[in-house]
Parts: structure tokens; C-alpha cells; sequence
């Protein structure tokens, strides 16, 4: 009788573990396309800095809208898989924060020193998402690795 419990409780454990795993890729996911989209902003904010002009404050925050939606799934997921770590009960929580990228003072202020505040911005923003992948890799490498 107890052999058929130790085998239930490990059997379900292995189902959560998976679940939490599942999770995991997909937060890796959404934080890869938002470090993506943080990278082409970063590019497009660089040429900013030098005299883009206009146009090209457009493209850039084009690319920041699409990384602020990448990164709300991002935080989503987040949220899933730290849920699903809870239920193998282990402790995950990470959390994104991330400001304003100063949009409307770019526009209006299209400057050098508004240029470089926004791209300081994408820059924190980047390291975030960064050290977040690295975190969630870790813990999904450790729970693929257990035996």
C-alpha cells in the first residue's frame, strides 16, 4: 500500500514538474522576443542619437510598442510559471519593472539628451529581461536535469 502511495506522489510530482517546465519555456519565449524587439529599438535609438530625426523616433518607438507587449506576455508567463514552481514547492519571483520610455518628451524634445535618456531606458530595460532569461534557464535546466 505505501509503495502504491510513494509511486502516486511521484508520479504527480513528475506531472507538476513538467507543467513548471512548460511554463518555464514559454516565459523564455516571450522574453526572447521581448530582449529582440529591445535590441532593435536599442539600434534604432542609437541612429536617433546621431540626428535621425523624426522618422526615425517613429521607427524606434514602433519597435518600444512592441516590446512593451512583448514584454506584458512576458510578465504573464511569468506569473504562470512561478505558479507552477509553487505547486513542486519551489519559490520563483521575478518581476519586471519596467518605466515609461519617455515617448512623448521624445517627440517633443527630439534632442540628444532626450535620445540618450530613452536609450538608457532600453538599456535597463534589456539587462532586466537579460538576467531574467538567465534565471528562468537556470531553474528549467535544473528541473529538466533532476533524476
Amino acid at each position: 500500500m505505501g509503495n502504491d502511495l510513494e509511486k502516486t506522489i511521484k508520479q504527480d510530482y513528475e506531472k507538476e514538474k513538467q507543467e513548471a517546465i512548460g511554463a518555464g519555456v514559454r516565459a523564455l519565449d516571450s522574453l526572447k522576443a521581448a530582449k529582440d524587439f529591445l535590441y532593435h529599438a536599442a539600434d534604432w535609438g542609437l541612429l536617433d542619437m546621431i540626428g535621425g530625426g523624426l522618422f526615425t523616433t517613429m521607427i524606434k518607438h514602433s519597435k518600444l510598442d512592441k516590446a512593451r507587449s512583448a514584454l506584458e506576455a512576458a510578465r504573464y508567463d511569468l506569473q504562470n510559471f512561478s505558479k507552477e514552481l509553487a505547486d513542486i514547492d519551489r519559490k520563483f519571483n521575478l518581476n519586471l519593472e519596467l518605466g515609461d520610455f519617455l515617448e512623448l518628451a521624445d517627440y517633443l524634445f527630439d534632442n540628444f539628451f532626450v535620445d540618450y535618456m530613452v536609450q538608457e531606458k532600453i538599456t535597463d530595460a534589456r539587462e532586466q529581461v537579460d538576467r531574467a532569461i538567465a534565471e528562468v534557464d537556470r531553474i528549467v535546466y535544473e528541473l529538466k536535469s533532476e533524476g
